[in-house]
This record gives structure tokens, sequence and C-alpha cells, in this order.
């Protein structure tokens, strides 16, 4: 496995590539305050005539993130557009219409479904399962969940998992999300179906996007992934066939950076874990 080479600055790449699909949580905000150093990266590829599709595994469509991200105090200029796990997800709800289906999920979460014609019931008395998440992230773990999940897989409900991170930091927190379900439901044997990171249909939303704002078709050899997850955005970096930028203060940041400075040992040791590999490391997003 080859080792990704180390840069200081994302400043160092601008000639390499004219697109950046981007990671939101954990690269530029925590979900409680905004990166500044990492926002303005974004906004210096901007200015050098570079396109940042923001690529989220947020099971909302973009609007609700574009909504967090002003609140935030993300500049829009850090963004050219905002693509989510939601965005992609509709169309496997829409497959399904009008279920029922049992929503998984906080209320915060409803948007995924408005004008998709789904109905809803009880776990006992749907055809699916649709997760966006645990009920109260807060105080939940995937546990809490075993013995319905039990009962589903036991009758072939299929599960729709809108958020395939399985954490997220929240503050100084880490968070369990969809995907940390999604990952229970299929050790028992249930079937998982999902669109965003490292699944190819946010990929090719996103790309189609860009390309229809550009007016012209993608060099893919020209699209870099920015993110901080091994298992989404590196995942679905190398499915795709795309360079990627591993953001290593993230996630993983209390291992890598456990010395106070990046450890390339230690980025090498999370690749082989997981089974991926990135062209670039970063200790954080700046310019």
């Amino acid at each position: 496995m080859t080792s990704p080479k180390i840069i200081s600055g994302l400043s160092a790449l601008t000639d390499l590539y004219g697109v950046l699909l981007c990671d939101v949580w954990g690269v530029i905000h925590n979900g409680r305050e905004a990166f500044p150093a990492a926002c303005a990266a974004l906004a210096g590829f901007r200015a050098q005539g570079g396109e940042v599709v923001l690529i989220s595994n947020a099971p909302r469509p973009n609007a609700g993130v574009i909504e967090q991200l002003d609140r935030l105090g993300v500049p829009r200029e850090s963004w050219s557009l905002v693509v989510t796990s939601g965005d992609a997800t509709r169309k496997l709800l829409a497959a399904r219409a009008p279920g029922p289906a049992w929503k998984l999920g906080p209320d915060r979460d409803d948007p995924l479904y408005e004008g998709l014609g789904l109905d809803f019931a009880e776990l006992d008395e749907s055809a699916f399962i649709s997760c966006t998440g645990p009920f109260d992230d807060e105080a939940e773990t995937p546990d809490d969940y075993r013995e319905r999940f039990k009962g589903a897989v036991a009758r072939g409900l299929p599960m729709i998992c809108a958020n395939p991170d399985i954490v997220v930091q929240r503050g100084a927190k880490l968070i369990y999300c969809g995907g940390a379900l999604a990952q229970l439901y299929e050790a028992l044997d249930g079937q998982v179906l999902m669109a965003g990171k490292p699944h190819a249909a946010i990929y090719d939303l996103a790309l189609a996007k860009a390309a229809e704002r550009a007016g012209q078709a993608i060099d893919r050899s020209r699209v870099l992934c920015v993110g901080d997850g091994p298992r989404t955005d590196l995942r679905g970096a190398n499915a795709q066939g795309l360079d990627a930028l591993f953001v290593a203060n993230g996630i993983h940041g209390q291992e890598i950076l456990a010395s106070g400075t990046l450890d390339p040992a230690m980025i090498n040791h999370v690749f082989e874990t997981e089974g991926v590999t990135a062209a670039w490391a970063i200790a954080d997003l700046v310019w």
C-alpha cells in the first residue's frame, strides 16, 4: 500500500484538481461551530477557479444542510453546490411508495419524505424500514434496537438507510448515526440499501450536478475527494477511481495526532485496517 503524500495546505493541489467533492461534518464544522481555516481554504480553491461540491451523508435534502451551514457561519463563497445522502436516498424511497414504512429517526429528518407519497406505520405493520439515525442520538446506542431488528429481519423487511456514517463528532462528543444501525441490521442478516457515501449514487448525483453547473462533462482525473472518514469518504473515492485527500484531524484525530503532529505510521495503520488508500493527507484542511 502506497502511503499518502503529506501536504501542508490545499493550495499545493490547485494546479492538479478543478473540482472538490468535500465532506462537511468533521472537515468544515463539528456540528457546533464552523472551522474558519477550512472554510477559507475552500474559498481559496474557488478563487483560483475551482468548484467545491459539498457532499454530505446528512439524511435530509440539501436545503436543510444549507440552513445549518448558514447558521454555523460557513460562508457561501466556500462552496458551489451541496449534495446530500438524503437527496440521493429519495429515489430509493420513492420506488417503494406508498410503503408503509417504519420511520426510524428524529423528527428533524422529516423533510426527507416530503412529496414522496409514503405512508408510515408501526414496525410490525410496515413493509420496510427507513432509517435516518437513532430516535435520540444523544442517548441511544445501536444495541437499543437489537430486539426490534431481530423481529424485522425475521419478517424479511429491508432497511433503507439515509445516512451511512457510523459516528459523527458533535462538539467534542462522538454520536451514533444511521450507519451504525444499518451495520447491526446487516449483522443480524438483514438487507440494507444505501445511496450515500461510500455508495455510487451520491457520487453520480454530485458529478452530474457539477457537470450541469459547468456546462460540460467533468474530467474525473481532476476531481479530488476530501474527507476524514475512511469507511465513507475514502472508500467511496477508491470505489469511484477518484483521488482523495484525507483530513486526519477528524474521526481518527486522537489516534493519528496523539503526539501533537501528524503521524504517517498511524495513517498507514488506519488505512490498512480499513482497506483504503488516499493520494494525499493533511492534518487539518487549511489553505
